[in-house]
């Protein structure tokens, strides 16, 4: 095997030995290395040209000394060049090695510092959300409900309730707050009966609903790669704009007339699976399985209250018709109604006849009385100044997916798991009408409109009915999977759908 030089990688004609590393040299290349460097150039330890050793090899003719003037000057000139070439090329490669290693060293911490970075800012972030409750939620004092007055039966019929735990009351629900709840109803169903004698101007005629047609479709409100929009709401005071919570942990306001994106909510932890615009203010409420209920404002796009009424996932939402109260019902079996603008949970109750998750929830028009669904089939109806339940409503097989109230104030629309949907007079307590869906269809939501004259149903499809009569007007299969919301615009001129295709669709003459 022949011998190579550790620089040159020639075979040495004047071979020596590095004792600090072993390796062999030209002499006259190590020589030059060691007069500039003073090291072994494979070790970097001290070396002097003393301590190389030389190795015996077969003695070789060398040409005479040439003489400056000749050919052979050159030659030695060249080779002098190339000396001082390889001992460049090996130190060149001995630097690319370091700095190899050290941008493999830097990379590594660059990671580490970004983990770090991340995980502090998660941080700050919960630490800003618990400071920003921590005042309303100073305001909380312990202590118990009394015990609950004799129940009141729902418009007149006679309904024996059902006992409800009274638990750790949060902020008690005051004489002035019931006080105006109370005003509130009375000042409600005083303009309901005078609406009642007449239609609505301008209402959409049934004619009207069989002919509408798809006008738009957009699907670039949410984000493609956590596709699918949960929930959709109406501003009931400008019916341009609308509100989308989505698999992508974000709500969406968007304006249909100007096609424009108005603002982009982001805070949640989980995906959002409720929301509503307040009727009267540009304020915005959702609500998300990270068991928090968020209150926004449109033209800044930042929370503006927290109300962790819950421990467990927050499954529906309601608005008082005061506009300034939150029903809520979560997986925890519990429904709370909580003040928006403080964010103080007033009070928060469960029912001991049936320990259920509660899966939807909402107001009466009126404010006074609501309604709760359960996973075990059973609608519920409360008196919210007594907190107790007054009616059950049984009948339905499978979860409770959506419940609406009538306008009117008298009909009762739900869904379940078990393709229809029953509709209950609350008068009479009983389930006059079921609409049979076809088989295997699921109902995600139901919305009757602002006249009561219409009834929504979004869920393998989107359809219409004519209430009273409950004939089908429409049916729009626009969707390519699954309808989650569904709401009707000003006096039913057009209807607005959301799906877990990511789009929002309009329909309209």
């Amino acid at each position: 095997m022949a011998l190579c030089c550790a620089i040159s990688n020639e075979v040495p004609e004047h071979p020596v030995i590095s004792p600090n590393s072993g390796h062999i040299f030209e002499r006259r290349l190590i020589e030059k290395y060691i007069k500039d460097h003073g090291q072994d150039p494979v070790t970097g330890d001290s070396l002097s040209i003393e301590m190389l050793l030389e190795v015996k090899t077969s003695p070789l003719v060398k040409p005479r000394p040439p003489s400056f003037t000749s050919i052979p000057v050159i030659l030695k000139a060249l080779q002098d060049e190339w000396d001082a070439v390889m001992l460049h090329s090996f130190t060149l490669r001995q630097q690319l090695q370091t700095a190899r290693q050290e941008l493999s060293h830097a990379l590594y911490q660059h990671d580490a510092a970004c983990r770090v970075i991340a995980r502090l800012t998660k941080e700050v972030t919960a630490a800003r959300e618990a400071l920003a409750t921590l005042k309303p939620q100073a305001g909380i004092t312990a202590g118990s409900y009394a015990a609950p007055s004799a129940p009141q039966p729902v418009y007149g019929a006679e309904a024996g309730p059902e006992s409800a735990e009274q638990p750790m009351e949060q902020a008690g629900m005051s004489e002035e707050v019931l006080q105006k709840l109370q005003d509130k109803a009375t000042l409600l169903t005083a303009e309901r009966k005078k609406r009642g004698k007449t239609v609505p101007e301008g209402l959409a005629a049934s004619d009207d609903i069989r002919s509408y047609r798809q006008l738009a479709s957009h699907t670039g409100l949410h984000s493609a790669s956590v596709p699918g929009i949960l929930s959709l709401d109406i501003c009931l005071r400008d019916t341009s704009k609308i509100v989308t919570g989505g698999n992508d942990k974000n709500a969406v306001v968007f304006n249909k007339d100007t096609q424009q994106v108005m603002a982009i909510l982001k805070g949640h932890t989980k995906k959002v699976t409720s929301v509503i615009y307040h009727p009267d203010e540009e304020l915005v409420i959702t609500a998300s399985p990270d068991a928090t209920i968020r209150v926004w404002g449109v033209q800044t796009a930042q929370c503006a209250q927290i109300i962790r009424a819950h421990e467990s996932p927050v499954t529906g939402i309601s608005l008082h018709a005061t506009g300034d109260y939150l029903l809520s019902s979560s997986v925890d079996m519990h429904w709370a109604f909580s003040d928006i603008r403080t964010g103080t949970v007033l009070c928060k109750v469960s029912d001991t006849s049936s320990l259920n998750a509660l899966t939807c929830a909402q107001f009466h028009p009126d404010g006074l009385i609501f309604g709760t669904g359960t996973e075990d089939s059973m609608i519920k109806v409360w008196d919210l100044k007594e907190r107790i339940n007054v009616a059950n409503f049984p009948g339905h097989q499978g979860p409770i997916t959506s419940i609406a109230f009538s306008e009117n104030g008298y009909f009762l629309a739900t869904s379940a798991e078990d393709s229809v949907v029953k509709l209950w007079d609350l008068r009479k307590l009983k389930n006059f009408k079921t609409i049979q869906l076809d088989d295997k269809y699921e109902v995600r939501s139901l919305a009757f409109d602002q006249s009561g004259t219409y009834l929504a149903v979004a869920g393998s499809d989107v359809r219409i009915y004519l209430c009273k009569q409950w004939q089908e007007l429409a049916v729009f299969n626009d969707h390519t999977a699954m309808a989650t919301g569904v709401k009707f615009g000003h006096n039913s001129q057009f209807i607005a759908s959301a799906s877990m295709d990511r789009s929002v669709k309009f329909f309209g003459p």
